[in-house]
């Protein structure tokens, strides 16, 4: 059952659907890196920092920053820690090149060559200076584990490795039978993450060669990336453990509560213009939380309308000339 409050599943992906289709209809769809680096800049630097932190890597947001903006090492942390970020922000950026690079067919979502690139680029900077302690010299980033998995928690038992290179081929060739519909996306999104997760094809880095997969995939659907928050790590776990179990259901919903906190987060404050009506929740700030907005709404003191679906749209300039006439009345009342 869904929390009071909140859509149920099905609501949700419907909900994300239209809003995939409103960014490509009525503001051009996914900007280009080249286009707003701004937009992608932030995402790189979130996706680097929680995708690698839900595999144990314990630099902070600032020292992520730090290293992927200057180049420069903050902290005191192990350097195989600093070349785990490093090499994964090199894999997402060559994600991001390739998911929006002009004319794609979505008849390929995806191919082998691509799965074996973003697990090199990802692994290679720290397999250099701190390689997994089992690897034989054919086991290098990009290349299939030679070696089996021990059953993970719950039960569930990777195959042998022997069958890893027939069930990738296998994985792909699912995975480039998406569908067109949006509203589908993300359940198909789960299943396929979770069935890469069980092959864990990979000596190491299977959750971080996993996520870049899924991403690269959602890109080419006309959705931005999907950021799995290190505070969902336990949650995330669970939900792979229930998608073993034949229930993708909670891993699809977190999968799709990721991309609508990406769309309205980072991609549709950046590509609407000023004076183009976008949800609230787009339009949020340090100062200017969903709920002060939408009470600002109700009363009648933000210029705002309801849409179809009865939710709250304002813009960039109304929601400054709500700032500015809250803080002439706040400076009256002082």
């Amino acid at each position: 059952m869904p929390r009071q409050g909140r859509p149920t599943r099905s609501a949700l992906y419907r909900q994300l659907a239209d809003q995939v289709a409103d960014l490509a209809g009525r503001l051009g769809g996914l900007p280009s890196p080249d286009e707003a680096a701004d937009i992608w800049g932030d995402i790189w630097m979130q996706e680097a920092h929680n995708s690698t932190a839900i595999e144990g890597n314990t630099l902070i947001l600032k020292e992520v920053e730090v290293l992927l903006a200057e180049g420069r090492v903050v902290g005191d942390k192990e350097l195989a820690e600093y070349m785990e970020v490093r090499g994964y922000a090199q894999a997402a950026n060559w994600v991001y090149a390739q998911g929006l690079r002009p004319g794609h067919s979505s008849r390929s979502f995806i191919t082998l060559t691509e799965v074996r690139t973003m697990h090199r680029l990802a692994m290679e900077p720290a397999w250099g200076i701190a390689p997994h302690p089992a690897t034989g010299s054919d086991e290098v980033p990009g290349s299939f584990r030679r070696h089996n998995i021990k059953a993970f928690p719950g039960g569930m038992r990777p195959p042998d490795w022997t069958d890893v290179h027939p069930l990738v081929t296998d994985w792909v060739a699912r995975a480039n039978r998406l569908t067109e519909d949006p509203a589908e996306v993300p359940p198909q999104i789960a299943a396929l993450h979770a069935r890469f997760e069980r092959i864990h094809p990979f000596l190491d880095g299977n959750g971080r060669a996993g996520r870049l997969a899924m991403n690269l995939l959602l890109l080419r659907c006309g959705f931005p990336p999907a950021i799995i928050r290190k505070r969902d790590r336990s949650r995330y776990l669970a939900y792979l453990r229930k998608a073993d179990a034949g229930d993708v259901g909670p891993l699809g919903e977190l999968i799709a509560r990721a991309l609508m906190d990406a769309l309205l987060r980072f991609v549709v404050p950046a590509v609407a213009g000023p004076s183009r009506l976008v949800p609230i929740q787009s339009l949020t700030s340090e100062d200017l939380t969903v709920r002060a907005l939408r009470a600002a709404a109700e009363r009648g003191r933000l210029r705002a309308q309801h849409d179809d679906h009865g939710k709250w749209m304002s813009s960039k300039a109304w929601v400054e000339e709500y700032r500015k006439s809250r803080h002439q009345r706040q400076g009256k009342r002082q």
